[in-house]
């Protein structure tokens, strides 16, 4: 019987939500990072760019000071985050903010561990019985904060309820897969799909497969049938088996959680947690110094050496599954010629890009996923910047006299330096690339459309699975607001995709998902930039945090010394 599944991963632990992460139907909104249709992306990182040109003005205190704890409370865990939370329902949002909460209060039925492994979590074995059926054998002895007991029946009532086109959730779409999900006995659970679908498990492991109690989701039913909407009830009373429980959110201030005394496992290591909303970037800081918070993020790049600089805090660093890159609309001329991309892709060089919009916290991308993703292959080599050989594939395709081309972005202070850097490096090979800054709604609706030529966006593969990283963004059904930006249209690729998320074999998806990066360099759908690096604030006497690659804080096992 299969206990756990080994990712392609080795997520380093020394070193923006969903919004994980981000979501499937929408990319992310920061500069390269926390996705949307992997998962979470939106609100928060629409507000940190915000919150970023806000503040353009300031200036940042260089050289070295001290920070005091005069306001630190060893009890309280404080993270003060640019955004506030949008639900405490699961199936409520996909946002990061939201999930960094609901991570806290509720548990999946398998989690990816820092190393990239798939673990048991209410889930103690798992395995795939026939081809389109997974068996989860479930965890005995754990109750929700509710006081019922965890069950298969409460398993079955939180997929039949993220299903349930009434409630419509936002991450709905992780588990479109599955048919049906089939209490066995009270323990036992499967899982009926529609094909043979691998990649299961991870996305099981997604905050968006958080167990519900039941007792709380027919309460939630029934505010609803009131006169309510899906989700009031698990909004003020959300129902988890996690390690901390909820206390209270004042909206646009502060959600503060308490330890979970009756947790199954080895309980929290400090007594409360208070997610803070703190919008401007410099007060995180000053909170950091004066121990008015124990952890800030974002930090900007700009910020880093003053945090740095200063003693008793200290910025820790995360590589992450996200990556931020320019669409090309493959069913837009002269963008529809295969030369023509490749020419772009070729006249770009990365590490100015890298420095000059993230002051070096990113590491170039030679496809859509990082060697942090099952299926990725470093035996696929990129194309490479080369602007002379820019210029004759130009010139072969017929452009040799320069050609204009506009490149859209939305409002993002990040996207804007990156929308600069490229439009200089164009010019070198005679493209006039003229920019466009749009509203997000309208820049989502408009590109989804199709009525761009080149735009910047961003996608997070939170599952850790190229399954999650390849086939929104370029399989052909896909296209549009599902993810398919670039409107790339494929057989050979369709069928790679289709074979890998069906195959069951760990050595073989690997292959095709080579096969697909292959074809994905080649045709040059976008240009890959860079998967960027997360950078939190932490003062030393915090001990045992870690950021996952996702996106996700980690606290369980967070103390505050004193």
């Amino acid at each position: 019987m299969l206990k756990s599944k080994t990712l392609k991963a080795a997520l380093i632990t020394t070193a923006a939500a969903m919004t994980f992460a981000a979501c499937a139907s929408e990319p992310d909104n920061n500069g390269g990072g926390d996705n949307n249709a992997a998962p979470d992306n939106g609100a928060e990182e629409n507000n940190n760019e915000e919150a970023a040109d806000n503040n353009d003005g300031e200036e940042a205190a260089d050289g070295e000071g001290e920070a005091t704890d005069e306001d630190l409370d060893p009890n309280n865990l404080v993270i003060a985050q640019i955004s506030d939370i949008v639900a405490l329902d699961p199936q409520g949002s996909n946002d990061v903010p939201s999930s960094n909460v609901q991570h806290n209060l509720y548990e999946t039925l398998v989690a990816q561990s820092e190393e990239g492994e798939i673990e048991p979590l209410l889930a103690e074995e798992w395995e795939d019985v026939e081809e389109d059926v997974w068996q989860f054998t479930l965890r005995e002895g754990v109750t929700f904060h509710d006081g019922s007991d965890f069950t298969a029946d409460d398993v079955v009532a939180t997929f039949e309820r993220i299903q349930d086109p009434d409630v419509a959730s936002e991450r709905a779409f992780l588990f479109e897969m599955v048919e049906e999900v089939v209490a066995v006995d009270d323990y036992t659970v499967e899982f009926h799909t529609e094909f043979p679908f691998a990649p299961l498990p991870a996305h099981l492991a997604h905050t968006g497969g958080s167990i519900i109690s039941e007792e709380a989701i027919e309460a939630d039913y029934e505010q609803a049938e009131d006169g309510g909407q899906p989700g009031d009830y698990l909004n003020e009373n959300p129902s988890g088996t996690g390690f901390f429980q909820f206390e209270e959110w004042n909206p646009g201030s502060e959600v503060v959680l308490s330890r979970n005394d009756d947790y199954w496992g080895d309980p929290a290591g400090v007594d409360q947690v208070t997610f803070k909303v703190t919008p401007e970037p410099q007060t995180q800081i000053g909170e950091l110094e004066t121990g008015a918070a124990s952890i800030i993020y974002p930090v900007r790049p700009d910020d880093r050496n003053r945090v740095d600089g200063t003693d008793g805090i200290s910025v820790y660093e995360q590589e992450s599954l996200s990556l931020a890159y320019i669409g090309f609309n493959m069913q837009q001329e002269p963008l529809d010629d295969q030369q023509v991309r490749q020419a772009l892709t070729m006249a770009i060089n990365k590490d100015d890009i890298i420095e000059g919009a993230t002051g070096g916290t990113a590491n170039p991308a030679v496809g859509p996923i990082n060697d942090l993703v099952f299926g990725f292959s470093d035996e696929v080599e990129e194309l490479s910047y080369d602007p002379e050989r820019a210029q004759e594939l130009l010139e072969e395709a017929g452009y040799g006299d320069g050609m204009d081309i506009t490149l859209w972005t939305n409002d993002s202070e990040e996207r804007i330096q990156i929308a600069e850097l490229v439009q200089a490096q164009l010019s070198v090979i005679g493209v006039n690339a003229e920019i466009e800054v749009l509203e997000w709604g309208a820049y989502l609706d408009s590109t989804a459309e199709g009525e761009h030529d080149m735009f910047i966006l961003g996608w997070v593969t939170v599952t850790a699975d190229a399954d999650y990283g390849m086939y929104a963004l370029f399989h052909s059904s896909q296209h549009g607001a599902a993810g398919n930006r670039s409107f790339m249209d494929n057989e050979e690729l369709d069928q790679l995709l289709d074979d890998a998320r069906t195959e069951t074999d760990e050595a073989t998806r690997e292959d095709l998902y080579e096969q697909a990066m292959e074809i994905l360099v080649e045709e040059a759908p976008m240009l890959y930039l860079y998967h960027s690096d997360y950078l939190v604030g932490l003062r030393d006497e915090v001990q045992g945090f870690w950021k996952h690659p996702n996106g996700l804080y980690q606290l369980h096992e967070v103390t505050i010394e004193e």
